[in-house]
């Protein structure tokens, strides 16, 4: 596991776990931490052929700033021929993720090993 050097932000945490960048968002993910979070989370997604695991457990309160935030990184990753897995536990942020049909397009994994799995044809490092 290799944490990334970057801009420091007490919501997000990046670390690399076999081969994939995890970005654990923490705290409360509404527009003042969104607008922190924004600029590194797109330098993240837009590589080319990333594998990225959205980890979401640690959030505590997550609003409409935070479905931008998965949606667009979401897009950003696709569009760039990546994977992208969301792992996600939260019953009240996994109410918002349903509701808005974002589950319908990236289900929740209950745990990172559980989305790692998902992603399928791990790389080792």
């Amino acid at each position: 596991m290799r944490e990334e050097a970057g801009p420091p932000t007490r919501h997000l945490r990046v670390r690399e776990e076999r081969g994939h960048t995890v970005l654990e968002l923490r705290g409360e993910i509404d527009i003042a931490s969104a607008a922190k979070i924004s600029p590194l989370l797109d330098r993240l997604t837009g590589r080319e052929h990333a594998r990225v695991v959205l980890d979401l457990r640690p959030v505590e309160f997550f609003d409409c700033s935070g479905l931008r935030l998965v949606n667009r990184a979401r897009h950003r990753v696709l569009e760039r021929g990546g994977r992208l897995q969301l792992v996600c536990v939260h019953p009240l942020t996994l109410r918002v993720l349903a509701v808005t049909g974002l589950t319908a397009v990236l289900p929740a994994h209950p745990t990172l090993e559980a989305a790692l799995r998902a992603m399928g044809g791990d790389r080792e490092r």
